[in-house]
């Protein structure tokens, strides 16, 4: 049970604490639209979002060597980190590794990752050419485009994952 006392006290604090709180406390800073479009880099199924750019795998073998190798071993078999080629099928049971070739559903997610994630000890650092260029690379690895192939904004969603349909697709209408 309150007295009526403390219920006015209440009543008070809280009318004087109102415009405090309505203030909020004071933390960060507003974010213009230029600096949101910087890390606005989401790539779509459908490719929508991809940037200008083209790649070729032979140019991609080039980066692999150079900047990925280390971590996802040669020709991507799997080296201190995961494996990007290969993978028996996911019928096998749900122990089966988990590569881009036989899980991945989209190719457009492949060059979303790499884009935002790769190299790990700098992610964010490769051009959009490089990151076509290994993308095309990975894809020809895995057998899925010719190695000859280039891949751009228009090319790379045509690209049909083996596991595409292992999915529920939570937007359908962005396909």
């Amino acid at each position: 049970m309150s007295t009526p006392k403390v219920q006015i006290v209440v009543v008070v604090l809280a009318l004087a604490s109102a415009p405090a709180l309505a203030e909020g406390p004071g933390l960060g800073k507003l974010i213009d639209p230029p600096e949101i479009a910087a890390w606005d880099i989401s790539i779509l199924p459908d490719g929508t979002g991809l940037p200008p750019g083209s790649g070729t795998s032979a140019q991609g073998a080039r980066i692999f060597a150079q900047k990925c190798a280390m971590c996802h071993g040669e020709n991507g078999k799997g080296g201190a980190f995961a494996a990007v080629v290969g993978g028996r099928p996911l019928t096998d049971g749900i122990d089966t590794v988990k590569t881009v070739a036989n899980f991945w559903g989209y190719s457009t997610t492949l060059f979303d990752f790499i884009r935002r994630a790769m190299p790990w000890q700098q992610p964010r650092t490769l051009a959009n050419d490089e990151v076509y260029a290994l993308t095309a690379y990975i894809l020809a690895l895995n057998k899925l485009i010719d190695e000859n192939e280039a891949m751009n904004a228009q090319t790379l969603p045509k690209v049909r994952m083996p596991n595409r349909d292992g999915f529920i697709i939570r937007f359908p209408d962005k396909l």
